[in-house]
């Protein structure tokens, strides 16, 4: 295997999940798309960096070095950081920051030391004293919207400011990811359309090759190492203002991002 990972939860309410990779040798792997802005810590070689990672809306292949080791915050959705435009650094456009002396790094005019895996939520409580991380409390709002109650004009604005997508590309996103864990799992591939919401195979097909960059058979069969994922729950169906599901079919109405 190309990257190993381990990961545990976080108490912090603007933390999802902190994470931790190493390589054993170079090669490429799929970065999967992926809804979270985060904040990645990479060592190699005796170099150290910190990199503001905003959402990707699509698969990408990238390089991986070997005896390279990476630190992630993944930070809740509607958890960001006022300083940057997420929808700018969107699909891998991040921003490192620049080094300081030491074990450190220059953020908003000050030295911060890099985080570890056992800090990382006492790390992001100092930023968020600073006023350096916020959250805007109408994403998760969004997210919990009922059937026939999607979010209104105001709350999209907000949407898209705190996340960089839109409501609808994360719930396609978060779906693709929790069908491609259910795939990894043995699940079927009939079986994984009707539990993660697709409305037929071949709409599970164009969203895994797209968000994901593999077929449903591929990702069974683990045909190439893919980027960070993590046991999640399905995202939850929502309804038009008719009562009908809607499936947001990628390839026929809508395109991500």
């Amino acid at each position: 295997m190309l990257l190993t990972f381990n990961d545990r939860p976080s108490d912090s309410p603007f933390v999802e999940r902190v994470w931790r990779s190493q390589s054993h040798s170079a090669g490429v792997f799929l970065s999967v798309a992926a809804s979270h802005f985060e904040i990645a810590v990479t060592r190699h070689r005796g170099r150290i960096f910190l990199t503001v990672r905003a959402p990707e809306t699509k698969a990408t292949p990238a390089d991986c070095p070997a005896e390279g080791e990476w630190l992630g915050i993944r930070f809740r959705l509607g958890t960001f950081m006022p300083g940057f435009t997420l929808a700018d650094l969107k699909d891998r456009h991040d921003v490192t920051l620049p080094g300081a002396a030491g074990r450190s790094f220059w953020l908003n005019g000050s030295a911060w030391e890099y985080p570890d895996f056992e800090n990382a939520d006492t790390f992001v409580a100092r930023l968020v004293r600073k006023g350096i991380i916020v959250r805007d409390a109408s994403v998760e709002a969004a997210l919990g919207s009922q059937p026939g109650r999607l979010p209104i004009r105001s709350t999209q604005r907000h949407f898209l400011r705190a996340t960089g997508i839109t409501h609808r590309t994360v719930r396609q996103i978060e779906r693709a990811r929790y069908a491609t864990t259910l795939l990894k799992q043995g699940v079927s591939i009939l079986d994984t359309v009707y539990d993660a919401g697709y409305f037929d195979q071949a709409h599970l097909t164009r969203s895994m090759k797209t968000l994901i960059g593999q077929t449903p058979v591929e990702i069974q069969q683990g045909k190439q190492q893919l980027s960070f994922l993590y046991k999640t729950t399905p995202p939850p169906r929502i309804y038009d203002a008719h009562g009908r599901f809607d499936h947001d079919r990628i390839g026929t109405n809508h395109r991500p991002g």
